[in-house]
């Protein structure tokens, strides 16, 4: 999962060596932390937040197999 969110960010960014990923875990949930560089910000995040819910729609897709909720959040 950690790596799929990785490679879309990559993607997007303009700065790819200043994606960073922290996983925080516990018994109900999964949150994911993406770091960029502050110039990139706004293209991860995408006009009216749309790159950001598209995002979050790939990693749910493939989470339906856990029983655990996934979330990413965008530091």
């Amino acid at each position: 999962m950690k790596d799929l969110i990785e490679t879309i960010a990559k993607a997007l960014v303009d700065q790819p060596e200043e994606v960073r990923i922290t996983k925080k875990e516990d018994d109900r949930s999964i949150v994911y932390e993406l770091s960029v560089h502050p110039n990139d910000t706004g293209k991860v995040i995408g006009k009216q937040g749309r790159v950001a819910k598209a995002l979050r729609s790939v990693v749910q897709a493939v989470a339906s197999k856990e029983s655990k909720r996934v979330y990413i959040e965008i530091v």
